[in-house]
């Protein structure tokens, strides 16, 4: 299990870069697929799809009251999750996580 982790501890931290850390993850595990890496680009692209979602929504108001929030909310969420992968841990993200892994589990 630890291998497992060690192994895939780069692509998991890598998944957090919003954007375009997801796809290079995804790379990085495509040709020997690691379990830890997976389930951190899971999430990682959860909360960038996330982000982009509640960002088209919100942009359509010109208030600092409602986009500060969204901000925090996807802060709070990259937060957790990089902070997760660093420890070697396979924690959902708060809130959303567990719904990340269910719909997204064709991503490996």
């Amino acid at each position: 299990m630890n291998e497992t982790i060690e192994t895939g501890k780069t692509a998991a931290i890598t998944s957090y870069i919003l954007g375009i850390g997801v796809f290079i993850a995804m790379s990085m595990n495509s040709e020997d697929k690691n379990a830890f890496a997976s389930f951190h680009i899971r999430q990682g692209l959860g909360i960038t799809l996330t982000f982009i979602s509640l960002g088209l929504v919100i942009s359509n108001f010109d208030s600092m009251m409602i986009s500060a929030p969204m901000w925090i909310f996807v802060l709070v969420l990259w937060s957790y999750g990089i902070t997760s992968a660093i420890k070697g841990e396979t924690k959902p993200v708060p809130l959303l996580g567990k719904y990340f892994q269910k719909w997204l589990s064709s991503i490996s």
